[in-house]
């Protein structure tokens, strides 16, 4: 990842409401229909061999019920007699039954390792279906939602190996041939980890064309495969098919062939060789210093430097830029100088704007410089070290106050796991472009605001959920922030039993549903038809949030959950149950 741009997520501050004062709980009831099921949904449960945490997040919160967000109101499971069922609502009071629309022609049960069916949208015409054993099905189905127009027609179907779980599909035309590219997500058995889980997670990344020679038939094209050590939490292909975005934990890696494996090798022996720093530099408390040796021709006048604020760009003569790149943190950029040494040395003096903070890199991402560190430095921080270490095993147990007391971590103190990250790998070179630490940044659920774009993700920004549209063809904009779901980041914490959570394509409310029953509902804050005061502050209160209770009629667990702009779906082994949030325009 040393090539890869370090990158951040920037919120719109319009966006953001620093007055919220939290949700009120209305009583205001819910209209929720329920529709009994045919045939049980196709649950499949863990096995004994599936013990690990990446097996409870990839296959036991799976979430059974699939909402195609190219047409309004439109939802999919499949029973357990492997039927593809569908409800497409226009009216909640003249609710149909569900319909089938499509048989998965393998028997389920006979495939003792399966995982569930799974299937994604990849277009409005085109569907990608797993049936869990191992088998991609290439669907075209027509104008879904509609029983007059939707067919469900097989153009493709291969065993692709171990049984997956289908992360995400997108259909686009490249070299004026229709092609469809899959992510498929396992868990599988890793022999040569023997101090971790025993198992590691693979991204496969399927890229299916059309045959040139026409007659509508489908052919595997590439087949590229990604190793990591957790499950991703969001995985999804770029609209154009030349890129891939994951959110997790542990980062990904490219599973190489042996002829780039060669070719790297060959790389790494030239990079290997010693190369002289670019650039070194110090930093006391309040500045640093840059010191650049330069070649023998080089007068004052061939030297420009910028300085802003978060940047620097050094240039010398007519060439490229020498050094150029955001600086790790702000500079009094109008106190930054330059001069040249007698030994033909350029030293660059840089103002701190945060005083007493330690720069741990100069540019980021760029690691041609070298970082001097003073003796006198050193031995401070020897210094403010030394309480930690001891030439003598446990010197002083009875000690009242020891540096670190087990007892008084608090349960968010225990993060087990390093911050995640968000990586954009580019699909031709297979290396990380662009790289996001999310650190505290709490990965809190994914949704489909416009299915022609990528899908949003929701993380938790201090107690608020912050809501990013990934643009892949803005590289200036990448990612942007386009709602915010105020303090939902601290409500959801508080549910210990949530199972899922999903917003609004139109960001009108947030919700989330526990193991069983219940579903809590958080509205966008809304004008208030009567005045209303606040006590302690004095003062007139425009608006309010609410929240919302519903409480289902049901004892089997929740499987599967979805929110449109209009209403909810839950669905349980059972049931399907229509939860009315906003009536319709």
């Amino acid at each position: 990842m040393a090539g890869a741009a370090h990158c951040s997520l920037q919120a719109k501050r319009l966006l953001l409401d620093p007055k919220f004062e939290g949700y009120k709980l209305s009583l205001e009831p819910l209209a929720c229909y329920q529709l009994g099921l045919d045939a049980a949904v196709a649950e499949v449960q863990l096995r004994d061999d599936q013990y690990t945490l990446d097996h409870m997040r990839a296959f036991g919160m799976y979430n059974y019920l699939h909402l195609d967000s190219w047409y309004q109101d439109n939802v999919y499971y499949v029973d357990q007699f492997g039927r593809v069922m569908n409800l497409s609502v226009t009216l909640d009071t003249a609710l149909q039954k569900p319909r089938e629309v499509f048989r998965l022609p393998t028997e389920l049960t006979a495939c003792d390792n399966r995982l569930c069916a799974s299937m994604h949208f990849s277009s409005s015409m085109w569907v990608t279906l797993s049936d869990g054993t191992g088998r991609l099905y290439l669907i075209k189905s027509g104008k879904r939602g509609n029983s007059a127009s939707e067919k469900w027609e097989i153009v493709f179907n291969e065993e692709l190996g171990s049984p997956f779980i289908v992360a995400h599909s997108i259909s686009f035309v490249k070299s004026d041939a229709h092609s469809l590219a899959v992510l498929l997500l396992r868990v599988e058995k890793d022999d040569l980890d023997t101090k971790g889980s025993g198992f590691h997670v693979t991204l496969e990344w399927v890229t299916i064309a059309e045959r040139k020679e026409g007659a509508h038939t489908y052919e595997i094209i590439k087949r590229r495969v990604l190793h990591g050590k957790s499950v991703p939490h969001y995985a999804a292909i770029e609209p154009s098919g030349d890129g891939l975005m994951i959110v997790s934990h542990k980062p990904f890696t490219f599973m190489q062939s042996e002829s780039d494996k060669l070719e790297e090798n060959d790389d790494a022996k030239v990079s290997n060789e010693k190369k002289d720093p670019l650039y070194y530099w110090q930093q006391t408390e309040d500045d640093l210093t840059i010191t650049i040796h330069l070649p023998q021709d080089i007068t004052k006048d061939d030297i420009k430097i910028q300085f802003s604020p978060e940047n620097i760009c050094i240039t010398l003569k007519d060439q490229p830029p020498l050094m150029e790149g955001k600086l790790y943190s702000s500079v009094d950029h109008e106190g930054c100088t330059w001069v040249i040494r007698e030994d033909k040395s350029l030293e660059i003096s840089l103002i701190k704007k945060n005083e007493g903070f330690r720069w741990p890199e100069l540019i980021i991402g760029d690691t041609r410089g070298e970082f001097i560190m003073d003796p006198s430095q050193c031995s401070e921080i020897a210094e403010s070290l030394m309480h930690l270490t001891s030439e003598v095993m446990n010197p002083n147990p009875e000690r009242e106050n020891p540096p670190c007391n087990a007892q008084e971590l608090e349960e968010c103190d225990a993060f087990l796991e390093d911050g995640a990250s968000l990586c954009r790998f580019d699909g031709n070179t297979l290396k990380v472009t662009h790289i996001i630490n999310l650190g505290s940044n709490q990965y809190l659920f994914s949704v489909v605001v416009n299915p022609k774009e990528m899908p949003c993700f929701c993380l938790r920004h201090d107690v608020d959920a912050l809501l990013w549209q990934p643009h892949s063809d803005q590289p200036e904009n990448m990612w942007e922030h386009i709602a915010t779901f105020n303090a939902l980041g601290y409500v959801q914490a508080s549910k210990q039993d949530k199972k899922f959570m999903a917003c609004a394509p139109d960001y009108s409310y947030a919700a989330l549903c526990e193991c069983l029953r219940r579903v809590f509902i958080y509205r966008q804050p809304t004008p208030l038809a009567t005045v209303l005061y606040n006590r302690k502050e004095g003062r007139q209160v425009g608006q309010v949030a609410k929240q919302l209770v519903a409480t289902l009629e049901a004892n089997d667990p929740i499987l599967g959950f979805q929110a449109t702009s209009e209403r909810l779906f839950v669905l349980t082994t059972k049931t399907l149950f229509l939860i009315k949030v906003n009536s319709g325009n």
